[in-house]
């Protein structure tokens, strides 16, 4: 693993406030993410190492299709642990910047298949899975919220301590922690195109960003050698205005028409930096010398929820989750879908020290309600519409070709 030096290091007990209103903004969605995620890798492992509990756990996981289904009501199901005690992001945290209420916190996904149903989370059996290994997050807030939400869950149960975050203050761009009792390390590395970029992705005040379809971000390339699980989101950084590079020739751009450049959208875009993230995951996975397989995991795109402009007071009034027929996945953000799907499906290792896997949570997202700014404080009071709408939970479509 790399050898970033460690700028503070702490120790974390598990949390005893596990019903406690501060859970935060993410709770609901960060709770089924790692749940879903630690039944995932359960199975991905193939529990070569588990127990009777984890293989009683995964065993009516296998031929479930978790991208179908809605959201029920389960009052209590999500309120996992103190968003407060494990740093949730204050800007992020919907109780402490003014929301009264707390019913976003009770819903669970169902998924529509017979039979399936998603077991609780269960921290010891997500530790005992990947014992001895490095979980890595990529991408942007999606992979950020996911990493974080994860260290809060475990952190519930078992002590944990932080051994790098960003020097500059409020920033979380690359944090990491270790958990000793099972030699287990979670990373997350900020990397909105996932490619190499400039300007607004490392700047906000920046008019755009700069992104170079030839070469992947510096610190998680870098790290790539380390990593036996990695867990790609991204997405909506796609959308803002940039332009594409290939070393130094301008490809084409996207929003700035004021630039003189040919626009090319963000499909391309988007299908190349995935193509270039799985093959060099996977490539690193088979090297020779690499003791153990690794395990690729890649979220599709999780759609937004605000029904007006983001900033708007009145954009996430609405409180509960969609039904069905209410919201279906519009064209865009379903060939943003099957882009994910694929690329998965065409970079599928086939025994060279790689298994990949395709996250189907595209429809999942579209369904639940918005859960953001709060009148009260307009803009600065994001919580789960800005933050946990990005949250796509980590458990592989079993659809057809798409999974190894």
């Amino acid at each position: 693993m790399a050898a970033y030096q460690p700028l503070h290091q702490h120790s974390h007990k598990p949390s005893s406030s596990y019903g406690s209103v501060s859970l935060g903004l993410r709770t609901v969605l960060a709770w089924l993410l790692s749940a879903l995620l630690g039944l995932a890798l359960l199975h991905l492992l193939r529990c070569s190492q588990c127990g009777a509990r984890e293989r009683a756990m995964v065993s009516p996981l296998l031929h479930c299709d978790y991208s179908e289904g809605q959201w029920v009501r389960a009052p209590g199901h999500a309120r996992r642990y103190n968003g407060t005690e494990c740093n949730v992001k204050g800007s992020e945290n919907c109780i402490r910047n003014g929301r009264p209420d707390t019913g976003y916190l009770d819903w669970r996904w169902q998924p529509s298949a017979a039979g399936c149903h998603l077991p609780s989370f269960d921290a010891a059996s997500f530790l005992a899975a990947v014992r001895g290994k490095h979980v890595a997050f990529l991408g942007d807030s999606m992979a950020r919220n996911q990493a974080e939400s994860l260290v809060c869950l475990l952190g519930a149960s078992f002590p944990y301590r932080m051994v790098y975050q960003d020097p500059e203050p409020g920033t979380r761009k690359f944090w990491r922690w270790a958990f000793p009792s099972h030699d287990v390390t979670v990373s997350v590395y900020w990397a909105p195109f996932l490619a190499r970029a400039t300007g607004k992705s490392e700047n906000y005040s920046e008019p755009y960003s700069s992104v170079y379809l030839d070469a992947l971000a510096e610190r998680w390339s870098a790290d790539a050698d380390t990593m036996d699980v990695a867990v790609v989101s991204t997405g909506h950084w796609f959308w803002n205005p940039s332009v594409y590079y290939n070393g130094s020739v301008v490809l084409g751009t996207h929003r700035l028409s004021d630039l003189n450049y040919t626009e090319i959208g963000f499909f391309s875009p988007y299908r190349e930096a995935i193509r270039m993230t799985i093959r060099r995951l996977v490539s690193s996975g088979a090297r020779a010398g690499r003791a153990r397989p690794r395990t690729v995991v890649v979220a599709t795109f999780s759609p937004a929820h605000f029904e007006k402009e983001w900033d708007d007071p009145a954009t996430c009034a609405r409180r509960l989750p969609y039904r069905e027929g209410e919201r279906e996945v519009d064209a865009m953000h379903a060939e943003l879908r099957s882009i994910v799907r694929e690329e998965t499906a065409a970079r599928i290792d086939g025994g060279r020290g790689a298994t990949v896997e395709v996250l189907d949570v595209t429809k999942l997202a579209a369904g639940r309600a918005p859960r953001g700014l709060h009148e009260t404080r307009p803009v600065r009071a994001r919580c789960a519409g800005a933050a946990a709408e990005r949250l796509p939970p980590l458990l592989p479509a079993r659809t057809g070709g798409h999974v190894q």
